[in-house]
């Protein structure tokens, strides 16, 4: 990703910062609702800076992106996990690498949002 993506610039310095990001994606039924989630990966340079009370920013970073569905029902409880299923998930080695699977998903970068800010159960 370049300075000119379509990435919200604080999202973008989150997923540097190696911070979680969720979007709410259409599920394959109406009894059941999905998400996408990029987790960046985290390196033992990241475990030494929290360590020391910082958080270390990352152009290099590499992700893990998950596509999950819920039931509905579920998703509120502890239980949000009976029934819940791995739809997909790819890795990507680094920034550009991640929008080629997002675009693959049909996922924009705008769609993302931080945990608290979503109904992502986990």
């Amino acid at each position: 990703m370049d300075e000119g993506s379509d990435w919200p610039t604080d999202k973008l310095t989150a997923l540097r910062l190696g911070r979680r990001l969720v979007a709410e994606v259409p599920a394959s039924r109406l009894d059941r609702r999905a998400f996408v989630d990029i987790r960046p990966e985290q390196s033992d340079s990241d475990g030494q800076a929290r360590d020391e009370g910082w958080v270390r920013s990352d152009v290099g970073r590499s992700f893990r992106l998950e596509h999950w569905e819920y039931d509905r029902e579920r998703i509120e409880g502890f239980d949000y996990d009976i029934g819940a299923a791995l739809i997909r998930c790819a890795d990507a080695l680094d920034e550009s690498e991640l929008t080629t699977v997002l675009n693959a998903w049909s996922v924009r970068p705008d769609m993302f949002v931080y945990p608290w800010g979503s109904d992502d159960p986990r």
